[in-house]
C-alpha cells in the first residue's frame, strides 16, 4: 500500500475521557461590553476566551510537546530528564536515576541543588513558592538570565509545567538545605501546599514522579520501557561526567526485550563510544573515527564529535545541550561545510582534481556522525526543539572542526588518501545516476511517437514519476484535472482492452489501444523489454469499483503479466482503490471502498443512527477531480495494492492465467462450475 493511513475510515470519533477532571479554579470572565451592532452579529467581548495558567497547555498540547501520540507523550521524560541533566553540565549534579514502575508512573531523580523552595518575590501576597511557581507558571526557569546556568537545554521555561499539565497525577520532592520538601499536583493544579517533611542527610535534589494522562494521551497509555531505555542512554552519552541509573519493573519488560531492569549508563569515551556502538562491526572505510572535543569557542560554548564512513547509508545523530536535534539545523549545516571543505582543500593540496566535484551529499551519503554543541541561549523551531535556528551555531561548529579535521588528514595520509578516493567514487556515481535518468526519459521522449491521448507529466527524470491507466475519456477528464502534472501522467483507453491471454499475435499488433500503452511506457515487449527503459516509476491500474471495473482490470494485468512480466518483477505495477460510495451525515463524510466497508463505516464512524446520505458513483469520471484526487491519487492520502506473484506459487498462478483467459472456454466453464456457489450479482 502506499499509505497506510486509510482514507475511508472518515473522521474518529471523539474520545471520552478516561476520569473525570478534579474541580479546579474558574478563571474570571472579563468585563461585559456592549456586543458588536454592525449586521445583528454577536460578536463581542464577551465571545473572547481567556485561557489562564496551564489551561492552553492542555487545551492545545500540540502547541508545546508536538501532538497527544506516543512520541508526544514521551517528550514528557525528555523535559524531566533535561532539567537534570541541565544540572550535570553545569557541575552540580553527578547522577540521574529514572524509574518506571509498575502502576505506570516515571520518576526522574538528580542530586543536583534542587528546585528553590522559599517564597517567589513575585508571589510575596499568594505565599507561592518556587516550586510551585516552576510547576504552574509557564516561562518560569531559571535558564533566561544566564545566572543559573552557562547553557541549557530547556531554555524556554515551559518543560516542567507542560509536564504537569499533562499529567494525571505528579509529586514533586526537593531535597535542600538537609530538608525534604513534597507537593503533589494534578493536572497541573496543586492538590497540597509544599510540606516541609522533616530533616535529611545525606540527600539533596530534585525528584520529578508523574503519570501522564489519558484525557490527553487516550485510555491506556503507557510508557514504552524500550524507548526510555534508549533516551536515558544516550544522554549519559552525551556528558561524560554523569552516570544515569535505569530501574524498570520486570512485569513491564517483554520477554523478547533486550533490555535489563537495572542498568547503569556512564560513558567516559562520550560520542566516540556512542559512534562505535550505534555501528558495531560494520568495515569502515578508515581504521580510526575523525572525534574530539572543542572547549575553546568563547562565549558560545563548547562542542563534541565523532564521524567515520562506512558501507551503509549515512547518517548524523545531533544535539544541542543535550536536546536531541532529529532535523538537524544550524550546527550540522556547520560540520557539514566543514567536512566538505577539508577534503575539497586536502584533495587540492595532493593534487586531485576530481576532488573539486565533490559536494556535502557526497561526503555525507556514507558517513556515520555524532555531534554535540553546549552554546548559551540556543533557538529552537518549535518547542519540541527538533531543529536548531541559532545562526552563529554554523560558524561556531565550522570553525571549531576545520582545523582538527585538517591535522587529522594530513596525520595520516595513506588513510587520508583512501577516504578522498572513496567520496569521489561516489561524486561519480552520483553524476553517473543524475546523467542517465536525464538522458533515458529524454531520450525515450524524442525516440517514441507517443500517443495523442497521453497526458504526459513534466517531470525529466524517471524518479518518482507515475503512470494512470484509466477506463473512458470521462474518467481521463477527471484525472488530468486531479493529478500533479509534475509526476503524474494519464492515459485514458476506450473501454475493455484485448484480451491478450486468447489473442493472436497479428490480432496483438493490429491492436491501437495495446500499441499505445506499449508506445508509452517505451521499455519494449517479452524478450525485447527493458527496465531501463521503462519511462514510469509506477505503472498504476484506476479503474472503476464495479464488475466492469474488475474485468478491465484483469485484461490490464493479464497483458502485463504476458508482454512484460518484468513490470510485476519489478515492482512497478500497481491498482489503484477508488471507494464505490460516499456516506455524509451533516458536515461528516467518508468514503467506502465496498458494500461491506459501507456498512462497517455506518455502525461506526455514523454511530447508525441519523438520516444518513449514501452517494453511489457510477465510475471515476462521475467524480469530481478534486473527490478523485482525494481518495485515489493524492499519495498523502490514498491506497495502492501492488501487483507481485508470490514466491513459489509462479507455475499455480501461470495455470490460473492460462484457464481463466486463456482460448479454451473449456477451462473457464470447469471453473465456474467449480466456483458459482461463491459468486455473488453485483445489480
Amino acid at each position: 500500500m502506499d499509505n497506510t493511513n486509510d482514507l475511508f475510515g472518515g473522521d474518529e470519533p471523539q474520545k471520552q475521557p478516561a476520569t473525570p477532571k478534579p474541580e479546579r479554579p474558574k478563571a474570571q470572565k472579563p468585563a461585559q461590553s456592549a456586543k458588536a451592532s454592525s449586521g445583528g452579529d454577536d460578536y463581542g467581548a464577551d465571545a473572547i476566551s481567556v485561557l489562564e495558567g496551564l489551561e492552553p497547555v492542555r487545551k492545545r498540547p500540540g502547541m508545546y510537546i508536538g501532538g497527544t501520540d506516543e512520541k508526544a507523550m514521551h517528550h514528557l521524560f525528555a523535559e524531566v530528564i533535561d532539567n537534570s541533566m541541565d544540572e550535570a553540565v553545569a557541575g552540580h549534579a553527578s547522577w540521574i536515576e529514572v524509574e518506571l514502575d509498575a502502576e505506570g508512573y516515571l520518576s526522574v531523580t538528580d542530586n543536583g541543588r534542587g528546585i528553590p523552595t522559599d517564597i517567589h518575590p513575585k508571589y510575596l501576597k499568594e505565599k507561592k513558592s518556587t516550586v510551585e511557581v516552576v510547576l504552574t507558571v509557564l516561562h518560569a526557569g531559571g535558564k533566561f538570565d544566564g545566572k543559573a546556568y552557562e547553557t541549557s537545554g530547556g531554555l524556554h521555561g515551559v518543560g516542567v509545567s507542560v509536564v504537569n499539565a499533562l499529567s494525571e497525577h505528579l509529586i514533586v520532592e526537593v531535597a535542600r538545605n538537609r530538608k525534604l520538601f513534597v507537593q503533589e499536583f494534578s493536572r497541573g493544579m496543586p492538590q497540597t501546599g509544599l510540606v516541609e517533611q522533616g530533616d535529611v542527610h545525606n540527600r539533596r535534589g530534585t525528584k520529578i514522579r508523574f503519570k501522564p494522562d489519558e484525557e490527553i494521551f487516550g485510555k491506556g497509555a503507557k510508557f514504552s520501557p524500550e524507548r526510555l531505555y534508549k533516551m536515558a542512554r544516550s544522554k549519559a552519552y552525551l556528558f561524560g561526567g554523569v552516570e544515569i541509573r535505569w530501574t524498570c519493573d520486570p512485569s513491564l519488560i517483554g520477554e523478547k526485550s533486550e533490555i535489563e531492569p537495572k542498568a547503569v549508563f556512564h560513558f567516559p569515551g562520550g560520542l566516540r563510544d556512542y559512534l562505535d556502538a550505534s555501528i558495531g562491526n560494520q568495515h569502515k572505510v578508515t581504521s580510526e573515527a575523525f572525534s574530539g572535543k572543542s572547549d575553546h569557542t568563547g562565549k558560545n560554548g563548547s562542542l563534541e564529535w565523532a564521524v567515520t564512513w562506512y558501507g551503509d547509508d549515512g547518517f548524523v545523530n545531533s544535539y544541542c545541550n543535550t536536546i536531541p536535534t532529529g532535523d538537524g539545523g544550524t550546527h550540522e549545516a556547520g560540520f557539514r561545510i566543514a567536512l566538505t571543505r577539508g577534503l575539497k582543500q586536502y584533495g587540492e593540496m595532493t593534487g586531485n582534481k576530481k576532488a573539486a566535484a565533490i559536494t556535502t551529499d557526497d561526503v555525507m551519503t556514507s558517513a556515520a556522525a555524532m555531534l554535540s554543541v553546549f552554546i548559551r541561549e540556543p533557538e529552537f523551531v518549535g518547542q519540541t526543539k527538533d531543529k536548531l535556528a541559532t545562526v552563529e551555531a554554523q560558524k561556531v561548529v565550522e570553525n571549531a572542526i576545520r582545523d582538527p579535521f585538517d591535522h587529522w588528514l594530513a596525520a595520516s595520509p595513506a588513510q587520508a588518501n583512501k577516504l578522498l578516493e572513496w567520496v569521489i567514487d561516489r561524486a561519480e556515481e552520483r553524476m553517473r545516476r543524475r546523467k542517465e535518468k536525464e538522458v533515458n526519459r529524454k531520450t525515450a521522449t524524442r525516440k517514441l511517437r507517443l500517443p495523442g491521448k497521453l497526458a504526459d507529466c513534466s517531470a525529466n527524470a524517471k524518479g518518482g514519476t507515475e503512470l494512470f491507466i484509466v477506463e473512458g475519456d470521462s474518467a481521463g477528464g477527471s484525472a488530468k484535472q486531479a493529478r500533479n502534472r509534475i509526476n503524474q501522467a494519464i492515459l485514458p483507453l476506450r473501454g475493455k482492452i484485448l484480451n491478450v491471454g486468447s489473442a493472436s499475435a497479428e490480432k496483438l499488433a493490429a491492436n491501437q489501444q495495446i500499441g499505445d500503452l506499449i508506445q508509452a511506457l517505451g521499455c519494449g515487449t517479452r524478450s525485447k523489454y527493458r527496465d531501463d527503459d521503462l519511462r514510469y516509476d509506477r505503472v498504476i491500474i484506476m479503474t472503476d469499483a464495479d464488475v466492469d471495473g474488475a474485468h478491465i482490470a484483469s485484461l490490464l494485468i493479464t497483458f502485463f503479466y504476458q508482454e512484460m512480466p518484468n513490470i510485476i518483477r519489478n515492482g512497478h505495477l500497481y491498482m489503484a482503490v477508488p471507494p464505490l460510495f460516499k456516506i455524509a451525515q451533516g458536515g461528516k463524510s467518508a468514503y467506502a471502498r465496498d458494500e461491506e466497508h459501507r456498512q462497517e463505516l455506518i455502525e461506526t464512524v455514523f454511530n447508525g443512527r441519523g438520516k444518513i446520505d449514501i452517494t453511489r458513483f457510477k465510475g471515476l469520471g462521475e467524480m469530481m477531480p478534486a473527490q478523485l484526487k482525494e481518495t485515489t491519487m493524492d499519495p498523502k492520502k490514498r491506497t495502492l495494492l501492488r501487483i507481485e506473484v508470490r514466491e513459489g506459487e509462479e507455475a499455480r498462478t501461470r495455470d490460473s492465467v492460462d484457464q481463466l483467459m486463456g482460448n479454451k472456454p473449456e477451462a473457464r466453464f470447469q471453473f465456474i462450475q467449480e466456483n458459482a456457489e461463491f459468486a455473488q450479482l453485483d445489480i
